[in-house]
């Protein structure tokens, strides 16, 4: 079982938040996973981590459809956060529009950091495979 210092779910919808940590606590030990309701809270949050010099989340779970801010204008600004490391960025979204896998794909390309487009539902094997590859 892989271990994690910091997991983020940056999502408006409880039942995902919460079935994304449910299916998180069975397949990887991590022992703070942080939540964020849409993505102006996340950008404030994770760069706040950040000014603090505390361990950026290992992973991140991102939905692109959330009121106040979406997930692509939170991309947008936490792509631009001068950082080292390398996070794993896994948009999970009901959009099947090809242009939001195009849009993925895009960001992908201007980060050193993974962007990876999965939809929803989101199953135990993806997370164990996204944990896995982290």
């Amino acid at each position: 079982m892989k271990e994690f210092n910091a997991i983020c779910i940056i999502d408006d919808d409880p039942i995902t938040v919460f079935g994304i940590k449910k299916m998180l606590s069975i397949v990887t030990k991590c022992d703070n996973i942080i939540t964020y309701y849409n993505g102006k809270l996340a950008i404030d949050g994770l760069r706040e981590i950040v000014n603090n010099n505390e361990d950026i989340p290992d992973i991140i779970f991102l939905d692109i459809n959330m009121p106040i801010m979406d997930g692509w204008q939170f991309l947008e600004e936490f792509i631009a956060i001068p950082m080292k490391k390398k996070i794993r960025i896994n948009i999970v979204t009901s959009s099947i529009d090809p242009l939001d896998i195009k849009k993925a794909e895009m960001y992908k390309s201007m980060s050193h950091h993974t962007v990876v487009f999965n939809n929803k539902p989101i199953t135990r094997s993806v997370i164990e495979e996204i944990t896995n590859a982290a």
